[in-house]
């Protein structure tokens, strides 16, 4: 039985549809009763959890032996992360497949990149078996900018980086496939999109989507902090963004690309043009 923690996230849901077609057995964790209950009307196994109550979470585990451990970028990650780790192996969990980040990196100046190379290691060194799903930036992340981009304008600070951006589903693909297989443990994957894309390319696919020019503007630190906090991200998370894109992408350090996700998949990971496209009607309201 698997326990898949983040259930209700794109990654959470696409692995949840797979287990679900495929009839394997596995267990929906989520944090509210409306969130239950619409698992359970599609006949899921689900429970409430919170990773801010191991009490919780030790019961959401009972009767499992698989962990899927995924959890939002928060300043609580890495204690949440290491405390859901411990419980599980109080609980004689016997596997743990996690959500990592491609830029996870001890001395890191990003926030979630440093918590999760930490969370990376404590994971290692529980005696519990384990794969470690590194994944780039999420296309979704573009979502968060729908109001500038039905404006004309993609405002960002990732100068002329390029980054392999990755649609959360196919990160639930690749979960799915290496959870139900037996030759995994062990093993660290670099996950990415089919190509590299600058900011000035996303825009461009963008206007092909939408019907409209989207223009990419680079915008310095100080403005582009000012709009995060604007649209209602924490001081820590514009903080965090801003680092990432200003340090990890504008200055080149991001991963280049693999083809991890088809050949552990057999399936072509989507295109950030595809992606525009079905979610053109957000982009452009």
């Amino acid at each position: 039985m698997i326990l898949v923690t983040g259930a209700t996230s794109v990654i959470g849901q696409k692995l949840c549809q797979l287990l679900a077609e495929n009839k394997k057995a596995f267990r929906a964790m989520c944090r509210k009763e409306d969130q239950l209950e619409k698992f359970r009307k599609q006949g899921i196994d689900a429970v409430l959890g919170n990773f801010e109550d191991p009490e919780s979470l030790r019961s959401a585990i009972k009767g499992c032996n698989t962990l899927f451990l995924v959890s939002p970028p928060n300043e609580n990650q890495l204690e949440c992360e290491t405390k859901a780790i411990d419980v599980a192996k109080q609980e004689q969990i016997a596997y743990i497949v996690r959500v990592s980040a491609s830029d996870a990196n001890l001395r890191s100046s990003v926030p979630w990149a440093k918590a999760h190379a930490h969370i990376d290691h404590h994971l290692r060194a529980s005696g519990i078996a384990w794969t470690i799903l590194k994944p780039t930036a999420f296309m979704q992340n573009f979502l968060t900018m729908t109001k500038p981009i039905s404006k004309g304008f993609l405002p960002q600070v990732g100068g002329k980086g390029l980054v392999g951006y990755i649609d959360a589903q196919d990160i639930g693909r690749v979960a799915y496939h290496v959870l139900t297989q037996e030759n995994h443990k062990r093993a660290t994957y670099y996950l990415n999109g089919p190509e590299a894309l600058g900011m000035n390319d996303i825009a461009s696919q963008l206007s092909d989507a939408i019907g409209k020019t989207i223009r990419y503007v680079n915008l310095p630190s100080f403005a582009f902090r000012i709009l995060l906090r604007a649209t209602g991200a924490s001081r820590w998370l514009a903080n965090g963004l801003i680092e990432h894109y200003a340090e990890v992408v504008a200055k080149n350090h991001d991963h280049d690309l693999g083809e991890e996700v088809f050949r552990l998949t057999n399936h072509q990971p989507r295109s950030f043009h595809d992606f525009a496209i079905e979610n053109k009607d957000k982009f452009s309201n």
